[in-house]
């Protein structure tokens, strides 16, 4: 009997072994592909900017270097306030200003004579900086800052010797603040002087202070603008991008190039949305009564997070540092619509089925599924499958959100989807778009049917791990 029973289990391990030998494996990446940084990164989605400083005061959106420290004069400075406006509005970070065209530092800079340090703000003890972060921490979300390599007051601006001082400068915020998840540059400078900054230094000069972070600039190397500062990004959104011959600021490729990306671009650099909830990007009190409705937010999410970009939204605290109850009263609404918008996914307990599939791991119902790493795809030879949804029952939508398996590349070049037409007994068109990438939302006008049908065109096989639906009804319009 012992003998028969080793047999029995040698036999069964074996037919095991043997089954999974052939279930295909999954596909290789294709193209660049992110790094881990980048998915945690991507899936952060939304975050605050904050422009603070002396523009603040002085009613400018960029100082010239000459103001008058002691302008800068926060009358009740209250940090905990931009967290916890943060955290409830949903935003999962916050990236301030540090430095500005300017060169007005928030902590007293060993590197200048232009900070807080040299104001009357808490007698020249003061150090937003440090203040922010640790209200970050207290609150549960990431810290980054901006440091603008233009400095307007320094005296080596414009001299061999400057490069360094701001390399000083970014050692000094990037060991001295905890962790920081993003250090976001630009490459503004002015017309009439020449200085070339010196970029592979500044940039190994953030990678040895904080290995882990995500560096921003017009191309990167970790993330990029995306050509705009109005909230859209492309229709079309890849996140590869060729850099070569490149560079920040004016070095940059063409805005269509930053607002789309590059199909099969060498590098993978996704794209940030950055735009302010006021028409500029410092507080002024003439702004007040134009601050971005609810819709036109709504619009702005659809155009970012919508189109596989993460949205920094500006959100500038007024001059006794504090963010206006307007804004943060617009931020809260802006909140609600996208909850109501999202709340119910119409696809729960669907169906799916594919003309092709890669096997039973890799099934169309994968597409269902909550966990990340599961997904739907085909055999490596198969480009332009589809897939199609039952609904179970008849529902109303006017949303669609798909995601793409991005860990193993971008891939889908075009899509169309189709709804079952019950009156003609057929599939007509709903929508259609090119590209997907992490996340791609669909508006379009409220359909009802029980049966979706979605066509890919890809580069190499589709790997789809997300489909969502939803009715969003749009009570923002009303406001």
């Amino acid at each position: 009997m012992k003998r028969l029973a080793i047999v029995t289990f040698l036999v069964v391990g074996i037919a095991a072994l043997a089954l999974t030998l052939a279930q295909p494996a999954p596909p290789k990446p294709f193209g660049a592909i992110p790094t881990q940084k980048q998915m945690d990164w991507q899936k952060l989605e939304y975050y605050m900017f904050i422009h603070f400083g002396p523009n603040t005061f002085s009613n400018v959106e960029w100082g010239d270097g000459k103001e008058d420290p002691n302008i800068f004069y926060p009358t009740d400075l209250d940090v905990r306030q931009w967290a916890r406006t943060a955290k409830d509005a949903g935003m999962r970070g916050i990236i301030i200003t540090a430095k500005h065209h300017d060169g007005f530092c928030l902590w007293p800079s060993a590197y200048s004579t232009h900070t807080v340090r040299e104001t009357r703000w808490k007698d020249g003890n003061g150090d937003v900086l440090r203040e922010l972060e640790e209200a970050c921490r207290e609150y549960g979300l990431l810290f980054g800052v901006y440091l603008s390599p233009w400095d307007q007051n320094h005296p080596t601006f414009g001299t061999a010797d400057y490069n360094q001082v701001f390399a000083n400068t970014l050692t000094e915020v990037l060991t001295g603040y905890g962790e920081i998840f993003t250090q976001w540059l630009d490459g503004a400078k002015p017309k009439h002087i020449e200085h070339d900054y010196d970029w592979d230094m500044f940039f190994e000069t953030i990678y040895r202070a904080q290995p882990n972070i995500m560096i921003f600039s017009d191309v990167g190397p970790d993330c990029r603008w995306m050509g705009n500062e109005k909230g859209i990004a492309g229709e079309t959104n890849w996140s590869t991008i060729n850099t070569e011959g490149f560079g920040p600021g004016w070095d940059a490729p063409h805005v269509q190039v930053l607002n789309e990306g590059e199909k099969g671009g060498a590098s993978w650099i996704p794209a940030e949305v950055d735009v302010s909830i006021r028409p500029g990007w410092f507080y002024s009190p003439a702004t007040d009564s134009r601050v971005k409705t609810v819709e036109h937010l709504m619009d702005i999410w659809h155009t970012s997070v919508g189109r596989n970009a993460n949205l920094l939204l500006n959100i500038p605290p007024d001059r006794r540092g504090r963010i206006h109850e307007i804004d943060s009263t617009r931020l809260m609404e802006f909140r609600r619509a996208r909850e109501d918008a999202f709340r119910e996914n119409l696809a729960e307990g669907a169906s799916a089925k594919a003309s092709h599939t890669r096997g039973k791991r890799f099934s169309a119902d994968n597409i269902f599924n909550e966990y990340y790493h599961s997904y739907w795809t085909t055999r490596n030879n198969v480009l332009t499958p589809y897939l199609e949804i039952d609904l179970q029952q008849p529902q109303t939508f006017n949303r669609l959100l798909l995601q793409e398996y991005i860990p193993l590349g971008q891939r889908v070049y075009a899509f169309n989807v189709q709804y079952w037409n019950e009156e003609n007994g057929g599939w007509a068109d709903l929508t259609e778009a090119t590209t997907i990438g992490y996340k791609r939302i669909l508006r379009f006008p409220e359909v009802t049917t029980q049966k979706l049908r979605v066509e890919f065109n890809a580069m190499a096989c589709p790997i789809i791990n997300g489909l969502r639906i939803y009715l969003d009804p749009e009570h923002y319009l009303n406001n």
